[in-house]
């Protein structure tokens, strides 16, 4: 088990975002989370990662336990890595050393070596001619594949992709969600936030849907899609074409 949530509380101030939130992600198991704004999905992508502090419960990630008072942050975030949908790439930086800066600062690997895995992974994104380019020369649809190559290059046992294409222009979301499937095929373990239907029903091994800071329910996409358990998950599926 990659990951395992039991019993996560998480509160702002008095108000409660995340409600005994309860789940585990086997290995190469991709896990898509769907809900409606302001249900607490990115919130508990946020508390996995170390970004928002968690009130009660226990996370696990690869049996390393994780309460309200865990401070090895560094070292877990070396294991889990993240996309946001602000790309959050250093402007001054060349694509090249956005890339290389997290595995030679942190985790102390030979410049050769993290130049070679990253040609790699750029290569396989199509962008390898974009090496020595700056984020002021990319379009949003090649920033955010640049931030996929980034958190791959730190060799994450889980990857956490927060709404990755919400900012980008429609035309341009395709390519992106291109890559999340490719590494979907390779056997990455992921949990994914989106609001891209045909997107989750196509990648997810196992759909999670939220409302109000709870998980309703938890469910094969064929089934999710088809015949949802809840009234709630109904109602929510009633808003998107996600037939096609």
């Amino acid at each position: 088990m990659i990951l395992k949530i039991e019993n996560l509380q998480k509160f702002y101030g008095t108000h409660q975002v995340l409600k005994d939130i309860n789940l585990e992600v086997k290995q190469s198991e991709v896990v898509v989370i769907l809900g409606p704004s302001g249900c607490g999905k990115s919130t508990l992508l946020r508390c996995i990662n170390g970004l928002e502090e968690i009130k009660d419960g226990s996370i696990y990630i690869e049996n390393e336990k994780i309460t309200k008072d865990f401070k090895e942050w560094t070292k877990i975030r070396q294991k889990v890595g993240m996309v946001f949908q602000s790309y959050e790439l250093f402007e001054h930086l060349s694509v090249k050393e956005n890339i290389c800066l997290g595995p030679l600062k942190v985790q102390k690997r030979k410049k050769d070596e993290i130049l070679q895995e990253a040609k790699m992974w750029l290569e396989k994104v199509g962008l390898a001619h974009k090496i020595d380019a700056y984020p002021r020369q990319l379009s949003g649809g090649q920033k955010q594949r640049i931030a996929i190559v980034r958190s791959l290059c730190m060799n994450p046992k889980l990857m956490l992709f927060d709404e990755v294409t919400a900012a980008l222009d429609p035309e341009i979301v395709r390519e992106v969600l291109e890559v999340i499937l490719n590494l979907a095929k390779e056997g990455m373990t992921m949990l994914i936030v989106t609001h891209e239907m045909g997107f989750a029903k196509a990648v997810a091994d196992k759909i999670v849907f939220m409302d109000e800071g709870q998980i309703v329910e938890t469910n094969t996409p064929k089934a999710f899609f088809e015949n949802p358990h809840s009234k709630r998950a109904k109602k929510f599926l009633n808003l998107f074409d996600y037939h096609t």
